[in-house]
């Protein structure tokens, strides 16, 4: 009877307390609030005015850790800059372009390394990407879709994630260079989602923009949710659902209808949740890589309006249905000059759907975007362009 007693008590000890587990999370923007001592990254040599770099990051199964960097000033600046800090995705790494060319829209910028790497590729071909070599100060790396949800949770990968990327935060707000009122947070994909929870946990951020990556993915219709739908650990801790409520920063999710690992509908319950302001950017074959995030004119010209007025250029406060047509309005700062339906009737996940461009008849002074529905419309957003940037509607399901 003493053994299994014994037994019974271990195995509860082992058994994880996601209340617990979220007040150490909410608790790490304090934790990460000092500035990160950095060294200079040897070997890597710097371009123009953005180094590499390693900072401190939080220790890991008891030994120090640090974060490999691209960071960087603009060249010609007057007083004080805003600034971002870039994540990447899947199989990325700290990318020295994508610091340039923020620098190069007047940002301070430092992209970093969430998974102990640095930016050189070993040559050792893994399913056609790079295989960036470890440092020695290196911290844990992705282990799969949240598959260490049963570790401690100081132990687990997103836990430093989201560590490193506070860290970042803190460290360019340490510079004299920089408005620390005026940096926001970028990611790609796993970036993405690591951006959706962060700014519900960071609210000294004064932008987000999520690209492609999102919370609510336990019941997406395709890989996530079949790793995540029975997982507690992501549902109660680190879905960025847990904390959407206190976002109260401006954010821009910026995606596309075709991608294959991010739904539409995810995204959005995502930020139905969030109070802040917010912009959606649904650009039709926008494709799923760093560059296909980072190329498009409509992160930086979402950042800019945001520090320079403190809120998106545009949004679409309502997307409506009546009598077969679609019905979307948009409020936007610069002017608008055309918009488009873009809809399926196909079912299932979005990324596989596929969906049709129709013209819609656009009011300008009213700033409404009207069209009829395709018979047997199962979803729809509507698109509206300021010259080469995109506004988009709430995206809608039609049950």
């Amino acid at each position: 009877m003493r053994s299994l007693l014994g037994l019974i008590f271990l195995s509860a000890t082992l058994v994880a307390d996601p209340t617990n587990d979220r007040k150490v999370v909410l608790g790490l923007v304090d934790t990460c609030a000092p500035a990160p001592k950095t060294y200079d990254a040897e070997g890597f040599k710097a371009d123009g005015q953005v180094h590499a770099i390693f900072y401190d990051t939080l220790p890991w199964n008891g030994k120090p850790t640090r974060a490999f960097a691209w960071i960087g000033l603009p060249a010609k600046r007057e007083g004080k800059i805003p600034g971002i800090v870039l994540v990447h995705g899947g199989g990325g790494t700290a990318y020295k372009e994508w610091v340039q060319k923020w620098n190069a829209q007047g940002f301070a910028a430092i992209s970093i390394a969430v998974e102990g790497q640095t930016d050189v590729d070993e040559k050792k071909e893994a399913k056609g990407r790079p295989v960036w070599a470890r440092h020695a100060f290196s911290g844990p790396s992705r282990d799969g879709t949240f598959a260490d949800t049963k570790l401690p949770v100081k132990e687990q990968w997103m836990y430093h994630a989201l560590a490193d990327t506070m860290l970042a935060n803190s460290l360019l707000r340490s510079l004299p260079e920089v408005d620390a009122a005026k940096i926001g947070v970028m990611g790609v994909s796993w970036g993405g989602v690591i951006t959706s929870t962060i700014i519900g946990l960071d609210e000294r951020f004064a932008f987000g923009i999520p690209t492609y990556g999102c919370g609510h993915l336990f019941d997406a219709e395709n890989h996530w949710g079949v790793a995540l739908h029975d997982n507690e650990g992501y549902k109660q801790v680190w879905d960025g659902m847990n904390y959407a409520d206190h976002v109260k920063m401006p954010v821009l999710w910026f995606s596309w209808p075709q991608d294959n690992h991010f739904p539409l509908g995810c995204q959005a319950e995502n930020y139905r949740k969030a109070p802040g302001p917010r912009m959606v950017s649904l650009i039709s074959k926008m494709g799923h890589s760093h560059p296909a995030g980072w190329n498009p004119p409509d992160s930086y010209a979402f950042a800019k309006s945001v520090v320079e007025t403190g809120k998106p250029w545009g949004s679409s406060p309502s997307a409506t249905t009546k009598d077969g047509h679609a019905i979307a309005i948009f409020a936007s700062s610069m002017p608008l000059d055309r918009a488009v339906l873009i809809s399926t009737t196909d079912q299932g996940f979005t990324g596989t759907r596929k969906w049709v461009e129709t013209p819609a008849a656009f009011e300008a002074k009213t700033m409404t975007a009207s069209a009829p529905l395709p018979a047997g419309t199962t979803a729809w957003y509507v698109n509206a362009f300021a010259d080469k940037l995109t506004l988009s509607s709430d995206y809608q399901e039609i049950k």
